[in-house]
C-alpha cells in the first residue's frame, strides 16, 4: 500500500468518526456536522454542532473540537493536530483554526453557501495543508436529508 492509499484509508477512518458525530447532531435537532481533531493517530476531541442545544451561535463542532483538544493538549496551538470535519468550515471556524494553528484540514463536502473558502480563502494559517471530497457523498447526503426534512 502506497502512502497515499495508506492515508485515504486513515481519512476515510477518522471522517466516518467525525460522521458518528454528525448523526448525533442530526438527532438532537441540530445541522448535523461533526468534527474530530487527531493528534499522532488518536482521536484527542470529538464534537457536533450545539448552536440550538446552548442557544450559542458559535457553538459549531469545529469550535467545540477545537477547545476540547486545547484542554487535552493543555495548551492553545494544535500544531500536531489534524482536523477532520465533516462540512467545509465557516469564516468564523475557519479564523480559529488558523488561530490554533491546525496544520492539516480535512473536510467532506463543500459549503457553497458559507464555506471560508469563497468569502475569505486566507484565513488558514498559511503553511495548513486542505484535503477536500472525503465521505464527500454520504457528509452532503446528510446534510440534505436534515434540510429536506425542515421543509
Amino acid at each position: 500500500m502506497t502512502n497515499t492509499e495508506e492515508q485515504l484509508k486513515k481519512d476515510e477512518f477518522y471522517m466516518r468518526r467525525a460522521l458518528d458525530e454528525a448523526q448525533a447532531a442530526c438527532d438532537a435537532g441540530e445541522i448535523p456536522i461533526g468534527a474530530v481533531v487527531v493528534c499522532k493517530d488518536r482521536i484527542i476531541a470529538r464534537a457536533h454542532n450545539l448552536t440550538e442545544t446552548l442557544t450559542d451561535v458559535t457553538a459549531h463542532a469545529e469550535m467545540q473540537a477545537i477547545t476540547m483538544a486545547a484542554n487535552q493538549l493543555g495548551g492553545k496551538y494544535l500544531t500536531d493536530c489534524t482536523l477532520y470535519v465533516t462540512v467545509e468550515p465557516c469564516v468564523m471556524c475557519a479564523g480559529a483554526i488558523g488561530w490554533a494553528q491546525v496544520p492539516r484540514i480535512v473536510f467532506g463536502t463543500s459549503d457553497p453557501k458559507r464555506g471560508y473558502s469563497i468569502y475569505a480563502p486566507k484565513a488558514l494559517h498559511p503553511k495548513s495543508k486542505i484535503t477536500g471530497g472525503i465521505l464527500e457523498e454520504e457528509c452532503r447526503q446528510l446534510m440534505v436529508s436534515f434540510f429536506k426534512g425542515l421543509r
